[in-house]
């Protein structure tokens, strides 16, 4: 086992991501050592989202990770495993799981999981990879503005013990890793691609002109999104520049 191979618990910490880059700039820290917080107080999101969690009712965790054999042109296939193996733990517990790009894990419309990866990179390297991972699983309220959340226990109404969804999580993302690191990345790719959230429908989004109505079609190797349009036409789409419209 590489994830999981070391495990340290807090009951509370401001970032698990934060924690990982401290110890990692104090001590030498095995690959897929995991931080574990029953609680954050300043949990981080994309675009700087906070992330809310009931305290000892979710799984908050960062993975470290140092993937010598991806370059960083590559490194959207650290984030595609890392979603894949939250998915593939979703999916031992109910039916249906897709991932909205780039990285937030949903069950049908809501969101039950996102992710946070952050990486270190000198010259043409990824020096290492910080994974943070907020998983709802017990959670019955949420309180924030967030538009969409669910967990686990709200789809399946089954109360789950924590530190057995933590050992199914960190299996699971293990045998992700493991695939990434046997470069077999063609898998990898297409796994992503087959569970992104509105594949293949015709939905509504926006871009910097406006709004339109467009279909997911793929995901391209450095992490770009292709849309079609109704005309046809083919745009890709970086991180932050399109929003799906519910």
């Amino acid at each position: 086992m590489i994830i999981g191979s070391n495990i340290y618990f807090y009951d509370h910490l401001p970032s698990t991501n934060s924690e990982a880059a401290r110890l990692l700039k104090e001590s030498s820290l095995n690959e897929g050592a995991v931080i574990c917080a029953g609680h954050q107080s300043a949990g981080r999101g994309q675009k700087d989202n906070k992330w809310e969690s009931e305290e000892n009712k979710n799984l908050l965790i960062s993975v470290i990770l140092f993937p010598e054999i991806i370059g960083p042109e590559k490194q959207f296939l650290i984030s595609e495993t890392i979603s894949l193996g939250i998915c593939d733990f979703i999916l031992r517990h109910t039916p249906v799981c897709s991932i909205k790009w780039p990285n937030d894990i949903y069950v049908n419309n809501d969101k039950i999981a996102g992710v946070l990866i952050e990486n270190s990179i000198m010259a043409d390297t990824i020096e290492y990879s910080i994974a943070g991972i907020g998983l709802n699983i017990n959670q019955d309220k949420f309180l924030s503005d967030a538009p969409n959340p669910v967990s686990l226990r709200m789809v399946t109404g089954v109360t789950y013990d924590i530190q057995t969804c933590l050992n199914q999580l960190i299996s699971d993302l293990d045998i992700r890793y493991k695939q990434l690191l046997s470069e077999d990345w063609s898998k990898i790719r297409s796994d992503y691609t087959s569970k992104l959230y509105r594949l293949g429908t015709w939905n509504e989004y926006t871009d910097q002109d406006g709004q339109f109505s467009g279909r997911i079609e793929s995901v391209a190797d450095e992490g770009r999104l292709n849309i079609s349009r109704r005309n046809g036409l083919i745009q890709n789409y970086g991180f932050k520049e399109v929003a799906f419209i519910p």
